[in-house]
């Protein structure tokens, strides 16, 4: 039982106290409010480095897509690592937080990850070079890692600082939380939408990163030259500029070493990003050839004066339709590539439609590869997508879709070979280009693409020229696939003839027991082509670094 003690009024009578007799604890005074002025800065704060976070993300794969392609490895590293950095952002922004409410060590950070993300432009070549020793898995995680998880780290504890700096009581916490989640997850939209419509289509990487850095430190530098501008010391002012300008200048230092990137023998006709890579069209300077490269994988060859490619497989996806088909007179390519192969055919007369998932591909072939647009119905959109609503009908369909160093798997399952079927007249003719290896171990690629295309149409041939290079593969409801091979190859390149006579005529099948029939519920290509892919992106990649110290470079398939 409480014993209440008693207090005397001014008129002597007895008043007892509500408060027990035991000591209590002292209740903490309410921490001062924000100025308005800094609370919307911090809220602001919050979506400019949620924004920040989610183009990090995507810039850092697209950053690294030239040395380890554009495979489910290299962005299950480049997500592993950001949600690895976010979770560590927030423990140590909460830890940091707790001792040090103010928010100048916040800024502080985002300060240090801004200088560091202008410093990944000139580190990134080489270390993505040091890192092609290692496996494709292991490499890219590890350049993902070195690359973007310090910044990554830094700009996620920016959210332990601003909710503690923003919740002024416990009833509070809630409303705050939910505040600060849906502005920073705003800001993370803005990120996106910034870089995939407006950054990457318009500018280089190397541009877009250091613009983002540019961005953070102008953040920081609003914080301590202008809401605490009368806090800021000289000296302090001095390490903000020294350091944002030494981030800057090394950012913009690799810049122009990308710029200035001069191939010997090699003269630059055009380089631009997209949404699908680097495009880089070169011509040699002393023969007449033309390369184009999408992320330096080597597209297609060109010789500007014969106005003729100097690839085997432009004339095979060509010559092979012809070969199989009985008559075309409607043609669907899926892939523009340079537009060799569409050309070649509307200038038979043929109709043609091509459908092309990147619009700068068109400008590209047209400024340098004799594309006349005019002469064929392009339609930009995904392969899928389109033959999914096509309700035309086509004598032969020639498939030549890459993204990076190999084929869309969306394009190679049982279902999108029925959808191809559908397409085709009676005697039409699916003629494939991709590529594929034949040796034991190595095989499940091409064998699960003979066994899937047999899962849906009676006839199937493929033709190779060598183990390990282009696999051309015809596939029809034609009982018997009969060919009808050209009567000469003059009209093919002096320089791709050979292979191209030796192709037509080595007709191969791949093993039994190799690959399985590919679906759209289960395509495991990745995974067990990874070996070939992960040798061809590293010999790619390698192609473009110097061999010697005079820097001669290699470019041929």
């Amino acid at each position: 039982m409480h014993h209440w003690p008693v207090a005397f009024t001014k008129a002597g009578v007895k008043k007892p106290h509500l408060e027990p007799s035991h000591p209590q604890a002292p209740v903490q005074p309410p921490a001062p409010a924000l100025p308005a002025g800094l609370r919307r800065y911090l809220y602001f704060t919050a979506a400019a480095t949620g924004a920040a976070i989610l183009i990090v993300e995507i810039l850092g794969a697209k950053m690294l897509a030239p040395y380890f392609g554009t495979s489910h490895f290299v962005w299950t590293a480049q997500i592993g690592v950001t949600l690895v950095a976010l979770a560590a952002g927030y423990y140590l922004g909460g830890i940091l937080a707790d001792k040090t409410p103010g928010v100048g060590r916040m800024y502080a950070c985002i300060l240090a990850a801004a200088v560091y993300l202008c410093l990944t432009v000139p580190v990134c070549r080489p270390l993505a070079y040091a890192c092609l020793d290692l496996r494709l898995a292991l490499g890219s995680l590890a350049a993902a890692a070195v690359l973007f998880f310090p910044p990554l780290t830094l700009l996620a504890a920016v959210g332990p600082f601003v909710v503690r700096n923003l919740t002024q009581s416990v009833a509070s916490v809630g409303s705050q939380m939910g505040r600060l989640s849906a502005i920073s997850t705003l800001g993370s939209v803005l990120g996106t939408v910034l870089i995939g419509y407006v950054m990457i289509p318009f500018l280089p990487n190397s541009v877009t990163m250091l613009l983002t850095g540019a961005l953070l430190m102008l953040v920081a530098a609003g914080y301590f030259w202008i809401i605490r501008r009368n806090q800021t010391s000289r000296a302090g002012s001095a390490v903000i500029l020294l350091a944002a300008l030494g981030g800057l200048a090394g950012g913009y230092a690799g810049l122009r070493a990308e710029t200035r990137l001069a191939i010997p023998g090699f003269e630059e006709l055009e380089r631009r990003n997209s949404l699908f890579g680097e495009l880089l069209v070169i011509q040699h300077t002393n023969q007449l050839r033309r390369y184009y490269l999408n992320d330096y994988l080597t597209q297609n060859t060109y010789d500007p004066a014969e106005k003729k490619s100097l690839s085997m497989f432009t004339y095979m996806l060509h010559d092979l339709a012809v070969a199989y088909t009985p008559r075309i007179e409607h043609a669907l390519c899926i892939g523009l590539g340079v537009g060799i192969v569409p050309m070649n055919f509307a200038r038979e007369g043929v109709k043609v439609d091509v459908v092309e998932i990147n619009p700068a591909v068109v400008g590209i072939a047209r400024r340098h590869f004799n594309l006349e647009p005019e002469k064929l119905n392009i339609i930009i959109d995904d392969g899928r997508h389109y033959l999914n609503r096509c309700q035309k009908q086509y004598d032969a369909i020639l498939l030549d879709a890459f993204l990076g160093d190999s084929s869309p798997s969306h394009l190679m399952t049982r279902e999108a070979f029925a959808a191809m079927q559908r397409l085709l007249r009676t005697n039409g003719t699916l003629v494939i280009n991709s590529f594929g290896d034949l040796d034991p171990g190595r095989n499940f690629f091409a064998g699960s693409l003979e066994k899937t295309l047999k899962s849906v149409f009676k006839s199937v041939r493929a033709h190779i020229s060598h183990y390990g290079g282009n696999l051309m593969l015809v596939a029809s409801d034609r009982v018997p696939l009969e060919m009808k091979p050209p009567a000469d190859f003059e009209h093919v390149h002096p320089d791709a003839r050979m292979q191209t006579e030796m192709a037509f005529a080595n007709v191969v099948e791949t093993p039994q027991h190799a690959g399985r029939v590919l679906t759209d519920d289960y395509n495991p290509v990745e995974y067990y082509d990874a070996a070939n892919r992960e040798r061809m992106r590293r010999q790619l990649a390698i192609a473009m670094r110097p061999r010697t110290q005079t820097s001669s470079y290699d470019f041929e398939e």
